[in-house]
């Protein structure tokens, strides 16, 4: 392990052992706030940090992202570097995302061999899908005129090193829904007389099951998930309100709108069908994330100018990113990177005994400055 290594390591380390959920990432971003200082990169504030970072004459400016919040997990793990914060951890690899792209700024930093700007994004609150917005919401696209925009995220059980993205849709889209039936309880030895909402409560959740096996073709990716089932009944008391929440997902938006038609037909005819009320709701915060074409054709070459195993064409993936808001935007690529298939390091994304695997640390680094050089070209380079 080299001085470049070591040196991202422990600070990678040193954010493992103090996460922050989402919107109260203040230490953290003061750490990074700091680093990019040290580096000499100009450095802006707001609900993330922003590093900047121009050289030569070139007016092209490109995007890259990481995410710097926790999760409300109790760490298992037996690091020297444990989370130090109680009921918070990293267990989603966000440290080592930070680590990676503060490495690309030093190598960038020190070289200048791109002519353009880069702009180093440390977005807060990914993981409940309102941080980007929240940058977007500040101006980011419009202070710095960004053009292309970037995220790299690790993917455990995958080798160590290996690329792989996609064009079109590579993330699902995540939707929150809620169900409130409204009947008649009473007492649970006479069901009769009235309408009790946990047996109807229980047909939806059935009925629910049946639009990704029936009414959407096999290929869709979709899933419907009743989550929570909650209701005013007790020992002997039938309940008169229930409510159904949970989560679907959608690889494309098309699909995402059929689900919600569909689910607000199947709740609203059942209860209908036993007379009584019903609400629903459905928020998506998360939208399906998209990869543009060149991006997407550009992070496949650096990878295999680099000598890493690439997948070019990767299955779409079930879970959500928010990152999905920068590249509905502008074009952007989303890409994964294996965080290996052992130990702590092939657990599995917020799992409590998940750690970030710091050989992680120097592969990405580079490949985000290689990027930067593909797509920020020197005249010097592009003139030989």
């Amino acid at each position: 392990m080299n001085e470049f290594h070591r040196d991202l390591t422990a600070l990678r380390q040193q954010l493992h052992r103090d996460p922050e959920l989402g919107f109260e990432e203040q230490r953290t971003k003061a750490r990074v706030a700091q680093r990019l200082q040290q580096l000499g990169l100009e450095v802006q504030e707001g609900v993330g940090v922003v590093g900047v970072l121009k050289s030569g004459g070139g007016n092209r400016a490109i995007g890259l992202r990481a995410d710097m919040d926790a999760l409300p997990i109790h760490e298992i793990g037996n690091q020297d570097y444990v989370s130090q914060n109680p009921g918070v951890m990293h267990a989603c690899g966000h440290d080592g995302h930070m680590a990676m792209l503060l490495g690309a700024a030093e190598k960038l930093a020190q070289s200048r061999d791109f002519e353009g700007t880069v702009v180093f994004i440390f977005q807060p609150n990914e993981e409940h899908g309102l941080g980007a917005q929240a940058m977007l919401a500040e101006g980011l696209l419009e202070r710095f005129g960004l053009e292309e925009v970037y995220a790299i995220h690790n993917l455990p059980g995958a080798p160590v090193g290996q690329v792989s993205t996609r064009q079109g849709q590579i993330c699902a889209s995540e939707s929150l829904f809620e169900i409130s039936l409204n009947g008649q309880g009473g007492h649970a030895s006479m069901p009769h007389v009235g309408v009790d909402t946990i047996t109807v409560g229980a047909e939806v959740v059935l009925a629910l099951q049946t639009i990704v096996s029936r009414k959407l073709a096999p290929s869709s990716g979709a899933v419907v998930s009743v989550t929570e089932f909650i209701t005013d009944g007790q020992r002997n008391v039938l309940p008169g309100k229930t409510l159904l929440k949970g989560d679907v997902r959608a690889r494309l938006p098309k699909d995402r709108l059929a689900l919600e038609g569909f689910m607000r037909q199947i709740s609203s005819g059942i209860a209908a069908a036993h007379g009584i009320s019903v609400e629903m709701s459905f928020n998506t915060e998360f939208i399906e994330t998209m990869n543009a074409k060149a991006p997407t054709e550009a992070v496949v070459r650096v990878s295999q100018k680099l000598g890493l195993e690439t997948i070019p064409d990767r299955a779409p993936m079930s879970f959500s990113e928010d990152f999905a808001h920068f590249s509905a935007a502008l074009p952007g690529c989303f890409l994964l990177l294996g965080n290996g298939d052992s130990g702590a390091h092939g657990q599995p994304l917020h799992s409590a005994d998940y750690d970030f695997n710091d050989a992680l640390l120097p592969i990405g680094a580079a490949l985000w400055a290689d990027l930067v050089r593909d797509r920020l070209p020197s005249r010097k380079t592009t003139d030989v």
